[in-house]
């Protein structure tokens, strides 16, 4: 399964946006998203490098409390090691 990810812009850079979540950048191309204006302090979903959408700071915000809900429970049912 695949997932999108809330990141934060950081920076841009002609289709190329410098991008942060939870501490972690990467480089998303910007190709996906057309003419659709985007500036710095933005909020996008990341998938395979790609920028496929703007979303709020609070659409974000509630999916990565998802995100984080499903690796908890991921964890807690892993075997010990």
């Amino acid at each position: 399964m695949c997932l999108g990810i809330p990141m934060q812009v950081r920076s841009i850079d002609g289709l190329l946006a410098r991008c942060e979540a939870k501490g972690v950048e990467r480089d998303a191309n910007l190709l996906m998203l057309g003419d659709e204006p985007l500036a710095v302090g933005d909020y996008v979903v990341v998938h395979l490098g790609y920028v496929i959408n703007r979303v709020s700071a609070e659409e974000a915000d509630a999916a990565w409390e998802i995100y984080d809900a499903m690796l908890a429970a991921e964890d807690a049912t892993a075997p010990p090691p």
